[in-house]
């Protein structure tokens, strides 16, 4: 993929244009507090604490790159780490694609995290840029799941739903981010398949390509903040770091 006798620059874009609407209305949910700082700002720093990622571009709702760039000014990374705020737009995969075209002809990996997931450890983070540098086109982390998964015919809310198949959770993962790609393939993803054609994230678009994504294993702490009781627990696992390991 790259020539191994040069450093290869990794970039993290961050979309954080969403309102976030399972935590409430009000705030939009990347601006939420978990322990006192907005979410974002723990997304930013979990990106930042891996050595690779030398380039940070976060996007923000449209109407709003002002005042999340003023935010993120008063919580300054380390110097090694470059940070960018652009707007985003009306979808997701619009607001990655924004991100993409942010990014200099430097940058040959990039990870696409959400910032709704703020606590991933770097060593997770590490390990998906790792593996992309090593030639995969897309790595996933991901957890083996708990629980086990029912196929369903899906009914209007609050009515039972006839169960049509159980898969066999063995070959079944939750996937986490961040997501790492070869910059050349997430911009061919995003050029050429459409948004709702089957894909959930970014991973799923270069699937639609036919390129290969492989897994390396996720962090238990990576879980994504969508709910109250999501926060509760961000709660919990932050206050235990700040406790046991000087986490800011």
């Amino acid at each position: 993929m790259s020539d191994p006798s040069r450093p290869v620059r990794t970039a993290a874009v961050i979309p954080a244009a969403g309102r976030g609407v399972r935590l409430g209305p009000g705030t939009p949910k990347a601006l939420r507090t978990l322990g006192g700082t907005p979410m974002l700002v723990h997304a930013v720093r979990a990106m930042a604490a891996s050595r690779a990622v030398s380039l940070i571009v976060v996007v923000a709702p449209p109407d709003g790159a002002t005042e999340v760039g003023r935010l993120l000014h008063e919580h300054p990374l380390a110097e090694r780490t470059d940070l960018v705020v652009v707007p985003g737009g009306q979808t997701r995969q619009e607001s990655v694609q924004l991100g993409l075209a942010a990014l200099p002809d430097t940058i040959e990996v990039v990870l696409v995290h959400d910032a709704a997931r703020p606590l991933v450890p770097a060593e997770t983070v590490d390990a998906v840029v790792a593996a992309v540098r090593a030639g995969a086109p897309a790595v996933v982390p991901a957890l083996p799941l708990a629980d086990t998964v029912k196929q369903v015919e899906p009914q209007p809310a609050g009515t039972p739903e006839p169960v049509v198949g159980t898969p066999e959770r063995a070959l079944l993962r939750a996937v986490q981010t961040p997501q790492g790609f070869d910059l050349a393939t997430l911009r061919k993803a995003h050029d050429t398949v459409v948004e709702g054609e089957g894909a959930t994230d970014d991973a799923g678009l270069v699937e639609r390509l036919g390129s290969p994504v492989v897994v390396v294993p996720g962090h238990e702490e990576a879980f994504k903040v969508t709910r109250p009781l999501d926060l509760v627990l961000a709660e919990a696992v932050l206050a235990r770091r700040r406790a046991t390991d000087g986490y800011v």
